[in-house]
């Protein structure tokens, strides 16, 4: 079965959704223009009930089908970047500085689709859940979300979720089983010497070359404690230091990422940190303080739901168009804190070639709406059958 004929009625209104969405890109957790336009079409669609103020600007919709039966989660994230658009779209961002450089444009406009579809046919029993979330690029709306209880209040049983992928055929869906993104840590370190003259520097503590010292101490973590056999990155990506070509500063800064998948990897990367922070600070004569944040935990797929959104993926793009183990990455995704708490799975739907994400250039691809949207609704016609 490809994409459901009802729902490619709907390209040019998705297409149209999506642009208007695309032209008022807000961050975090504050997207009242975004929400409102996303709740007017839910009621326009006659979805059942509306609970709105999740997450301060998240929503969950629900559409009841026909007979009692469980009640599947969709997701979709709705939230934009601090990147300045350089698009050259009609449609181009209208909130200087923000723009929807992930797609999260695209993903609403999917699950609106499907809403659309589900509120009009309703051949399913049971529910659904639509579940529009804030703040996936910043804080963890899905976090949020869940410590606020949508699973048990509205008694969701399984959860799933697409991402476009940029380079990946047009249509063509990608997941795995078990891990499929990794677990994001930041760690900051600030550093406090003693400045002065750089033709003197035996009168000084240097926190710069403290700084060196401690960044390609870091890099041996992953080269010389770590099994090379395991997923690790471990990146150094800010060191801030100085003023000028003759003083030596009082202080410096680095920050950096962290990314692996196994809890106790994670563990043991922390403890390193700490002693080549405290070793590298005695060995240079300075100060330093370690601020290390776990942040969003590791994205693991549930094996029997992403085999059967495996099958629900071949319906609409074909067997030859699906990649059912497609290995797992380093990039993050607060959806896994929804998987944490229910079965479920994540996929990535390939948009063709076009700029990366988070890249100014950047811009969704409308035809795959259709594609996104047919899977949502078939997932839930398939989980949740009339008669079954």
């Amino acid at each position: 079965m490809p994409v459901v004929n009802r729902i490619a009625d709907y390209a040019e209104e998705m297409k149209a959704w999506r642009r208007h969405l695309h032209q008022i890109p807000e961050l975090a957790l504050d997207l009242p223009k975004t929400a409102a336009f996303v709740a007017e079409r839910l009621r326009e669609f006659g979805v059942d009930e509306l609970h709105e103020g999740i997450a301060q600007t998240g929503m969950v919709a629900i559409i009841n089908g026909q007979g009692e039966g469980p009640t599947i989660g969709l997701r979709a994230d709705m939230d934009a970047l601090p990147i300045p658009e350089e698009t050259g779209a009609d449609y181009t961002s209208g909130h200087a500085g923000n723009m929807h450089a992930c797609g999260h444009d695209g993903h609403t406009a999917m699950l609106l689709g499907a809403a659309k579809y589900l509120a009009e046919t309703r051949n399913f029993k049971g529910r659904v859940a639509l579940i529009f979330q804030p703040a996936e690029e910043a804080i963890g709306g899905a976090r949020i979300m869940v410590e606020e209880g949508i699973m048990e209040r509205f008694d969701i049983g399984e959860v799933y979720a697409l991402h476009n992928a940029p380079g990946l055929p047009e249509g063509h869906f990608l997941t795995t089983p078990g891990a499929l993104m990794a677990a994001t840590d930041e760690f900051r370190i600030h550093i406090k010497g003693v400045g002065g003259h750089a033709a003197m520097p035996h009168e000084t503590r240097d926190p710069v070359m403290a700084a060196c010292g401690m960044a390609q101490a870091i890099q041996t973590i992953v080269s010389r404690n770590h099994h090379a056999l395991q997923d690790l990155v471990v990146s150094v990506t800010q060191i801030h230091t100085g003023t000028t070509d003759n003083v030596v500063p009082d202080t410096a800064y680095i920050n950096g990422t962290v990314r692996s998948f196994d809890p106790a990897v994670q563990k043991m990367v922390m403890r390193r940190m700490k002693e080549i922070v405290a070793g590298q600070a005695a060995s240079y004569g300075v100060e330093a303080e370690l601020d290390y944040e776990a942040g969003y935990p590791a994205t693991f797929n549930d094996s029997e739901k992403t085999a059967f959104a495996v099958e629900v993926a071949r319906e609409i793009s074909g067997a030859g168009n699906v990649e059912a183990e497609g290995g797992r990455e380093m990039g993050a995704e607060d959806f896994a804190y929804m998987l944490q708490v229910r079965p479920g799975s994540y996929l990535f739907l390939g948009q063709g070639e076009s700029a990366g994400l988070h890249h100014p250039k950047y811009d969704f691809n409308d035809d795959i709406a259709p594609v996104g949207a047919s899977f949502f609704a078939r997932l839930v016609e398939r989980a949740q059958p009339l008669g079954g």
